[in-house]
């Protein structure tokens, strides 16, 4: 017969000391293991802005008025990274490809999102779904000139001029598929009139013609072409912003022209703050906050004013994002009708 198997007897008494010393150290060892690291705080390091322009340039420069109150704001440094070339595509790009943990910005002007899809049959970015639009920043209207002795002294009596001349009369722009040309074509299909388009190759020459009345017209930016108005040289016709710029406060808008078919159309040269796509929410929401209240100081408007810029009201980084969608549409469609073809 099988003999039963002698066990040892079952202590009743708790463990030692050690043993149960023991035991808690097993025991945070597996829940060490066991359970996530906590995420750090956003930011731990410095933030980078890429600026896909050459240092110095307006863009460069909003993006540099930031930094110190960006960075005071966040903690941490705020370093400006440019990136230029290909108009704006290499640093577009390098901001496309970055980590999106928000320590890779991008502050640019429009050109590159909206502008640059209308004259380029391929950029290395799409610049709707590569792109977390973060907040405006600051904008500036472009402003119709025109010689000082073209007969035209308003907008209607340009339209009425071109209207009963098609074709005869000129305006001068920087390249076919850039703001100021396409801004032209947008106020001449909304006119519905003929002037016809010459190329320059940068905006000083363009605006010396204009001067000399070699070219009667020019769409040109607020800051080279509100020193000639002031100076007697050239006639302002209208601002293209939907409010008259308080830097040219007596130069009437385009819908304040009486021109009906003006009355909606309007152009700003604005900047604002982009992340890659698939930036964290609660990282966006913080650097539109905080960008937001930067712009609203009197320190920083009035730094932007010498630079002919007036600062975007607060939005949301969802009201910047149906914007871009907005704009981008709009110069597509001016594009197509004014048959600009990408090269």
């Amino acid at each position: 017969m099988e003999q039963p198997v002698a066990r040892e007897p079952v202590s009743t008494k708790p463990p030692s000391k050690p043993a149960r010393i023991m035991s808690i150290v097993i025991g945070i060892g597996c829940l060490a293991v066991a359970a996530p690291a906590a995420p750090q705080a956003w930011p731990s390091k410095p933030v980078r802005i890429i600026v896909p322009f050459p240092a110095g340039n307006a863009g460069d420069v909003t993006a540099r008025t930031l930094t110190e109150p960006l960075g005071q704001r966040l903690g941490q440094a705020i370093i400006v990274d440019n990136r230029p070339g290909a108009a704006g595509n290499i640093g577009m790009e390098a901001v496309k490809k970055s980590a999106p943990d928000g320590y890779t910005l991008l502050v640019t002007s429009l050109s590159p999102l909206v502008v640059n899809p209308v004259v380029m049959k391929s950029l290395p970015y799409d610049p709707i779904r590569d792109f977390q639009p973060v907040a405006r920043i600051g904008w500036t209207g472009l402003m119709l000139v025109a010689n000082a002795n073209f007969p035209a002294n308003s907008v209607q009596e340009l339209v009425n001029m071109a209207k009963a001349a098609p074709g005869k009369y000129n305006y001068a722009h920087i390249g076919a598929g850039t703001l100021s040309h396409l801004t032209m074509e947008l106020f001449l299909q909304a006119a519905g009139i003929d002037v016809v388009g010459i190329p320059y190759k940068g905006s000083s020459q363009a605006l010396t013609d204009v001067v000399g009345g070699q070219v009667p017209l020019m769409f040109d930016g607020m800051t080279s072409a509100n020193v000639q108005v002031k100076s007697g040289k050239l006639k302002g016709l209208a601002v293209s912003s939907p409010r008259r710029s308080v830097f040219a406060p007596t130069v009437p808008t385009l819908g304040e022209s009486g021109v009906a078919a003006l009355k909606d159309v309007d152009v700003l040269g604005w900047t604002g703050m982009f992340g890659p796509a698939g930036m964290p929410r609660e990282i966006v929401t913080r650097l539109n906050a905080e960008v937001n209240a930067i712009v609203q100081t009197q320190d920083i408007k009035d730094r932007y004013a010498g630079q002919n810029l007036e600062v975007f009201p607060p939005g949301s980084a969802d009201d910047f994002t149906a914007y871009i969608r907005i704009e981008s549409e709009k110069w597509k469609k001016v594009g197509r009708d004014a048959n600009v073809q990408p090269q």
